[in-house]
């Protein structure tokens, strides 16, 4: 799969990583409104070897209709930078691409399991991946990473935001009736709105999206074969 966003350079330190997400988080588009009807929605994850030291990135292209894996690729290695909260982006980002780049079908939306906008500097895995791969992208975190917010209703659809520093990034959505709500935010090229409604269509029968699901089962299975 090429893509249309721009070149990603690996930083040599935690400075150059943090100047990168400084730099760059301006690019982003929080405004969309992105894809409101996509025929085909990837998910992307990434598993750790108990160790640490091997992990496995997957991506799996839901047709959206169906909810059917239409392709999937996978990527083996090492993380890609040391273990600083903030910078997950950088250990995983150069699988994830590398599995991106084995896909036969473009997908018109990246769902990520993490944060894009609700992170400490704005500027999370979804909104990185986003720019670098030129997508439309959103993020879904099972945990928060920054933020207050109020529990949303007991009732599938309900949300409430998510704000940090006295900024709305992201929202509380509650994906199925009385189970703990997910973290949404944008990652580049969608509306907060649009993301939502994106998420509760891949959530019809369980919390997380069957993106999430689906490149989460996949990225386990790579590893468990690239350990044996």
């Amino acid at each position: 799969m090429t893509t249309g966003g721009m070149p990603y350079v690996p930083p040599a330190d935690v400075a150059e990583a943090l100047r990168v997400q400084e730099e760059l988080r301006s690019r982003v588009d929080l405004v969309g409104p992105g894809p409101t009807a996509p025929t085909t929605v990837a998910g992307l994850d990434v598993a750790y070897a108990e160790s640490g030291d091997r992990l496995a990135a997957a991506v799996t292209v839901l047709d959206v209709a169906t909810l059917a894996v239409v392709d999937e690729a996978v990527s083996a290695g090492r993380p890609a930078f040391g273990y600083v909260p903030g910078l997950f982006a950088f250990r995983e980002m150069p699988a994830l691409l590398a599995a991106l780049d084995r896909l036969t079908v473009r997908p018109e939306l990246l769902v990520c399991d993490g944060h894009g906008l609700a992170h400490p500097r704005r500027f999370g895995l979804a909104c990185h991946l986003g720019l670098v791969t030129g997508l439309p992208t959103i993020g879904v975190g099972k945990t928060p990473l920054v933020g207050e917010w109020a529990e949303p209703g007991p009732r599938r659809g309900a949300w409430t935001p998510l704000c940090d520093g006295g900024e709305v990034v992201g929202r509380v959505l509650r994906t199925q009736d009385g189970v703990k709500p997910v973290f949404v935010s944008v990652g580049h090229r969608m509306s907060l709105a649009n993301a939502t409604d994106r998420v509760l269509e891949l959530t019809p029968r369980y919390r997380l999206p069957e993106t999430t699901r689906t490149a989460d089962r996949l990225c386990r299975q790579a590893l468990s074969a690239a350990s044996a």
